[in-house]
């Protein structure tokens, strides 16, 4: 078959010459096809692509439903590696003849290798389009994950409704490996729930998500900042689910109407893994979110956070104070609260009396006297913090800063020789000065109190097996001039980089190390910005951000993009991740 998406759609007017002359150049800066950046960039809706290509190519087009599912025995007819290289799936058999669905019908490669496979299985062949977003659904059957789930429900579907009761008695603490004591009835409501988390565990999720709606439960996975559909489940069983998960996390089952928060543990692979479980009532029923704090992959120390060595050291000399403020800030989900631990790490030592309250507390250390707020019996943040004060700390880390009277009493521990640990959600560090004068901080407090404040972001790590080096376009060649024009002098010498510069792109190939997925956990990305005799004198006269922002640079400090700039130029992450999240 011959044929050229972008010429057809330009044909068509779906397209523009100026939109094809930027497709091409970015195609060869990137070493891909100008079909994958129009799927990438959404220039035409993948509907209307799917009605271009059944016209010129006449082929006719395939739909799946939002609870349409292959049968196993039929998916396999074609391999997985196969099926996600050449983008096709095997979704019926019937009279000798094979449906499939294809992405791209038109490249050679895949219809030889669909040819060669149908030979194998001595089937004839009919192709149909369909939509990517389908095959990836679609594709999610290949899991063992779905094949377990299959079998739960047949399970379940065999019993009669009273699945949805109260499994009294099961500890906080389960083994997600072990074969439960109990009834017929509660066993496969247990199994169910059990391979859900366990599979969140070993796609390495850091959130699960239980969502009712009208006909159906989804599921959703938080796999490195993204969410992602797994698994639909009948909307019946919906109930006792919820049950289920409730009874673990010590929660009231006969309260639906109001928002509930609670965790528990269980042991996989060895080892204890917490779940932090928040229930919240909607229109179709209470959706369950569960955070997944494991330890191994929870607690780090500073050198694995991502820190380029400039910054590390920075922190480092600010952790040598005996006393003053160190606050990470950044938006939700930026990952401070593992720079802070990261940090108590390092002070936590058997000469010193650590103290943390926290809402929760996510990851358990030795040696650290961690306590949680319970804001609905009168101990809040602010409340802990004056009890706290009477149990003889060294060090102290308070959650969050989220309001006057916890700013006010934080900023007078450090005052009285402490070294307090806390997070406060601004846009960059330059911004948390203001947000703590307006919480109500007195101004000539601050220099005496704040040491250090790391302003942070995660973004995405690029897969080390699948990842291909390219030559950056203009515009990012650009962006890296300019950033790397503004590092401090001395950081320069140490740098190679020459231009034109060459950047990382996202792997093509089949790669079983991110599965696919071409990105691999996540990094941080900081800034830091220290007191000194000058910031002092520009919050004392009341100076603005811009005379902030002017002592950073006279502080060699590295912004947030430049240190992405710099991670991007080791191929650690992509470049379009250094544009969402430092524009």
């Amino acid at each position: 078959m011959s044929f050229n998406l972008v010429q057809v759609l330009l044909d068509q007017g779906l397209l523009n010459q100026g939109q094809v002359k930027l497709l091409e150049k970015e195609a060869k800066n990137r070493n891909v096809s100008p079909e994958l950046l129009i799927y990438e960039q959404k220039l035409v809706p993948d509907d209307k692509i799917l009605e271009v290509k059944s016209q010129s190519l006449n082929l006719p087009v395939k739909f799946f439903g939002d609870e349409e599912s292959i049968p196993r025995e039929i998916l396999l007819l074609i391999p997985f590696e196969s099926s996600r290289h050449y983008e096709m799936i095997a979704f019926a058999k019937d009279a000798g003849v094979l449906q499939v669905g294809m992405v791209n019908p038109e490249e050679s490669s895949a219809q030889q290798a669909l040819k060669f496979i149908a030979q194998g299985l001595g089937l004839d062949l009919k192709i149909h389009l369909i939509l990517k977003k389908d095959l990836e659904k679609l594709s999610k059957g290949y899991t063992s994950f779905g094949e377990e789930i299959s079998k739960t429900l047949k399970s379940l579907q065999q019993q009669a409704q009273g699945a949805a009761k109260a499994y009294v008695g099961q500890k906080k603490t389960i083994s997600l490996d072990e074969t439960f004591d109990v009834t017929a009835e509660q066993a496969p409501v247990i199994k169910l729930v059990s391979d859900i988390l366990k599979n969140a565990i070993l796609q390495r999720a850091s959130d699960i998500h239980l969502e009712p709606e009208r006909n159906r439960l989804r599921v959703r996975y938080r796999i490195d900042g993204d969410l992602f559909s797994v698994v639909f489940l009948p909307v019946e069983i919906h109930p006792a689910i919820l049950t289920r998960i409730k009874i673990l996390a010590d929660l009231k089952i006969d309260e639906t109407r109001s928002p509930q928060d609670g965790r528990f543990s269980a042991f996989i692979a060895g080892r204890q893994i917490d779940f932090r479980v928040s229930t919240f009532p909607t229109q179709n029923g209470e959706k369950a979110a569960l955070r997944i704090l494991d330890p191994n992959s929870g607690l780090k120390n500073l050198e694995d956070l991502g820190l380029s060595p400039w910054n590390l050291n920075l922190i480092k000399n600010g952790l040598k104070r005996p006393f003053g403020m160190v606050l990470a800030t950044g938006p939700t989900g930026s990952g401070k609260t593992t720079t802070l631990y990261a940090i108590l790490q390092i002070l936590n030592q058997d000469s010193v009396n650590v103290v943390t309250l926290e809402d929760p507390v996510e990851y358990f250390m030795n040696g650290v006297n961690q306590s949680q707020v319970i804001p609905e019996i009168g101990y809040t943040f602010a409340s802990g913090l004056r009890s706290i004060l009477r149990q003889d700390p060294n060090v102290i880390m308070v959650g969050e800063i989220r309001d006057s009277e916890t700013a006010e009493l934080s900023v007078h521990a450090a005052l009285t020789g402490h070294v307090v640990l806390s997070t406060l959600h601004t846009n960059n560090a330059i911004g948390t000065i203001p947000r703590l004068l307006d919480l109500g901080v007195q101004r000539f407090l601050l220099p005496s109190t704040l040491s250090l404040i790391v302003a942070q972001r995660l973004v995405r790590r690029l897969c080390p097996d699948c990842r291909q080096s390219v030559q950056a376009s203009g515009e990012i060649q650009k962006i890296i001039e300019e950033s790397l024009a503004g590092l401090p002098d001395e950081l320069k010498k140490q740098l190679s980089y020459k231009k034109p510069f060459s950047v990382y792109d996202y792997g093509t190939t089949e790669c079983m190390t991110c599965k696919n997925k071409r990105t691999l956990g996540r990094i941080g990305i900081y800034e830091i910005f220290q007191m000194s005799p000058q910031v002092e004198k520009i919050i004392l006269s009341g100076g603005g951000e811009a005379d902030l922002w002017q002592e950073a640079k006279n502080q060699k400090m590295i912004s947030l993009k430049q240190e992405a700039v710099l991670h991007m130029l080791e191929g650690r992450v992509h470049f379009s991740e250094v544009l969402r999240e430092t524009a």
